[in-house]
């Protein structure tokens, strides 16, 4: 499986770079292609006090304005797109089609060839026209997976909350993980 990772200017850099580890982890998964926005690049060493970013071989990083990689076309697209975070700008960005960045471009692709998208949202709180954007993606078949962790689990680290989100991104894309469940 070939898995897209775009990293947005929003907050919330530890689920997406605990959504990478976790998706290189796996042995469904064969490559993992990483796009950042601008912002997305920064907010992310910042957060995780990143000097510079590597990722493991099975990682692709494909710059933001380069249209020429596979991702940018439905006939080499992903199995899979996770937006993580996605900001409510790249949100409305995808929900109105301006594909002006490869992130747009990609997620355009996903959604024209019925791929997965999941669009994980770290606004808060919404305005009617994030929610209206959150009702076009839905209707054009992504799944809007708001950053929002759960505490039915008791999480007793940070990382164990994080993982209440990443864990449903990954069952949302179809890749197993020992995630919690209710009532098992």
């Amino acid at each position: 499986m070939k898995v897209t990772v775009a990293i947005t200017g929003a907050s919330g850099a530890i689920y997406a770079n605990r959504l990478i580890e976790k998706l290189c982890q796996s042995q469904q998964v064969d490559l993992v292609y990483v796009v950042f926005s601008v912002n997305g690049l920064k907010i992310f060493m910042e957060e995780l006090g990143l000097d510079n970013v590597t990722f493991p071989n099975k990682c692709k990083v494909f710059k933001y304005d380069d249209f020429s990689v596979p991702i940018a076309s439905g006939s080499n697209v992903a199995d899979a797109m996770v937006i993580c975070p996605c900001s409510g700008a790249t949100m409305a960005k995808v929900a109105a089609g301006i594909d002006d960045n490869l992130i747009i471009r990609a997620a355009g692709v996903a959604l024209k060839e019925r791929k997965k998208l999941v669009i994980v949202l770290r606004e808060t709180p919404y305005s009617l026209v994030h929610i209206r954007n959150m009702e076009t993606l839905t209707l054009a078949g992504s799944i809007i997976l708001p950053a929002s962790p759960s505490f039915y689990s008791l999480p007793k680290t940070l990382f164990q909350l994080v993982d209440t989100v990443v864990d449903r991104i990954l069952s949302h894309i179809g890749i197993d993980n020992d995630g919690y469940r209710w009532g098992d």
